[in-house]
């Protein structure tokens, strides 16, 4: 009977091109090829969404949405800070791909998107941050960020190893944290500037905080707010989402 229903949905999804067929035959497959991996719900309407799609494409192309739902979620709760008092920060901005959706939800509202990176790839990973990344992993040209968020005018760039650069920006203060260091230190190194600087009901959401190819930045994260009053939220995208009080 099961191999029955099989052959149905794959008749459906290959002849008639069933949407729904189609997800459940690549659930199916899914289950033999990679059984961890557990689908969502059919029909989310993000993966309709032709803007966010063609935005996110024009910085992975078309065969990495490995990011996708992250990004997207990052668009969304931006929202909860735009009306807040304060600037934005990117540590670890990569191609600009994060920086695009904050500069473009901050336009017009008086505020600067201020980016910091090495634009060397990553600093030297220590032992707690496991064996996945080395030194240089993800290095991006800063000419090739600068050229990616060309139309923005409300941008800042930070150039240098965190937390080097920091002091620049000592004076003001943060409505919006994006991290994305995939490393213990720098993850720290963040949390211990920005953190005091971020206005009340600011949003701060850390990249890497649920997945495990970056362990020392859950650690970090964990430590860090072990004696605040905030709890992490940790998201089903593998962010880690904190709503600051302070």
């Amino acid at each position: 009977m099961k191999y029955m229903n099989g052959l149905r949905i794959a008749a459906r999804a290959i002849f008639l091109g069933d949407k729904h067929c189609r997800y459940l035959a690549a659930e199916r497959i899914s289950r033999w090829t990679y059984s961890k991996y557990k689908f969502s719900e059919f029909g989310r309407i993000y993966l309709d969404d032709d803007n966010f799609l063609k935005y996110y494409e024009s910085f992975e192309g078309t065969k990495n949405y490995h990011s996708l739902d992250r990004k997207y979620a990052l668009k969304e709760l931006l929202k909860l800070s735009l009306n807040l008092e304060g600037d934005t920060a990117e540590c670890g901005a990569y191609k600009g791909a994060s920086s695009f959706l904050v500069c473009e939800a901050i336009k017009g509202k008086g505020k600067t998107h201020h980016i910091f990176d090495s634009f060397e790839g990553i600093s030297s990973p220590m032992e707690d941050d496991g064996s996945h990344w080395s030194k240089g992993d993800l290095a991006c040209s800063e000419d090739i960020i600068q050229e990616n968020l060309k139309e923005f005018k409300n941008v800042e760039y930070h150039k240098g190893w965190i937390p080097t650069k920091f002091h620049e920006v000592a004076d003001a203060n943060f409505c919006f944290l994006h991290l994305d260091v995939d490393l213990l230190q720098p993850t720290i190194d963040s949390l211990d500037f920005f953190y005091h600087r971020m206005s009340h009901g600011g949003v701060i959401l850390c990249d890497d905080y649920g997945i495990n190819t970056c362990p020392g930045v859950k650690q970090a994260m964990d430590t860090f707010f072990s004696d605040k009053q905030e709890s992490i939220v940790s998201l089903p995208t593998g962010q880690g989402l904190v709503i600051t009080n302070s």
